[in-house]
């Protein structure tokens, strides 16, 4: 009997035994996920890194630190920057950025800076006072391209030794006081205008040149046809005078005749038709031809 209860006692100490270091196989479980990176100090203190994956460490002996990889952006939130022109521009800008994955990289930006979000956003507000501030308000606008590469660059540099990745820079807005704009947008508008108008005048250059040049080829058209016709009457006029002389050489009395006629019926000299006589035969014999009877 005794040694049955012994037996009973053993077992349950063995089974409490079993059950504890389940509950602390089992609380010492991680997973680090592929978007993060882990640290796992012991008592305080960097023991070795975490990849993705499954991971056991000591229950209130080591403890993970998880970092997000993966790409961020904060915003370096509007700010009043003096321009050279001493105008008072608002200005805002966002940047991207990423913890490296390496190992060294990720234990810099745990160990190596306090709360990089925090610095990112106040070395890019700075650095954009720096830039902005040696620049008049219109080469800020038309020159956003070379800021952004500035302030990537001075970003890059600074957060080198954080083990921080800066991934792009993106100037959202340079806006100028609102008096300013008001001037800008008006000179806009009058350039717009401006255009507009040289637009129209050169539209209506074009088209009275088109009609001018219409015009002359209508001219020149009508020139052509008129000499032609011209040129046609001439050569009508020579044709005739040439059967003119052709047919009246040698027949000086008849031409005479003809000649008669026509001052006769120029003159409204009135001729009278006897009733049995047809005007050829009348006219031929006032100019002295045979009647064709």
């Amino acid at each position: 009997m005794n040694s049955w209860i012994g037996w009973m006692i053993g077992w349950i100490g063995y089974g409490s035994l079993g059950v504890i270091l389940g509950v602390v196989f089992l609380s010492g479980i991680r997973v680090v996920r592929p978007i993060t990176r882990g640290l796992i100090e012991r008592f305080g203190r960097y023991n070795r890194f975490a990849n993705p994956g499954f991971h056991w460490i000591i229950p209130s002996v080591e403890r993970l630190v998880l970092v997000n990889i993966t790409e961020n952006m904060v915003d370096a939130t509007k700010q009043q920057i003096i321009t050279n022109d001493n105008l008072n521009a608002t200005v805002d800008a966002q940047v991207y950025y990423k913890v490296k994955s390496e190992e060294e990289a990720v234990k810099a930006s745990t160990y190596n800076v306090d709360n990089y979000t925090r610095q990112i956003v106040a070395l890019a507000r700075t650095t954009l006072r720096n830039i902005i501030g040696t620049m008049t308000l219109k080469s800020a606008n038309s020159e956003r391209g070379r800021i952004n590469q500035a302030l990537y660059e001075t970003l890059s540099k600074e957060v080198n030794n954080w083990g921080i990745e800066i991934v792009r820079t993106e100037l959202k807005e340079i806006d100028p006081p609102n008096d300013v704009q008001e001037t800008m947008n008006r000179v806009v508008k009058a350039e717009n205008e401006k255009v507009a108008a040289i637009d129209f005048a050169t539209a209506t250059e074009t088209n009275a040149d088109g009609q001018r040049r219409a015009a002359i080829k209508t001219a020149e058209g009508e020139k052509q046809a008129a000499i032609l016709r011209a040129e046609g009457a001439a050569e009508a006029i020579r044709l005739v005078n040439e059967a003119a002389d052709r047919y009246f050489v040698g027949n000086a009395q008849l031409l005479k005749r003809l000649e008669t006629v026509e001052r006769t019926l120029s003159q409204n000299s009135t001729v009278v038709l006897p009733a049995d006589q047809s005007i050829i035969n009348v006219l031929g014999r006032l100019a002295g031809f045979p009647s064709a009877d």
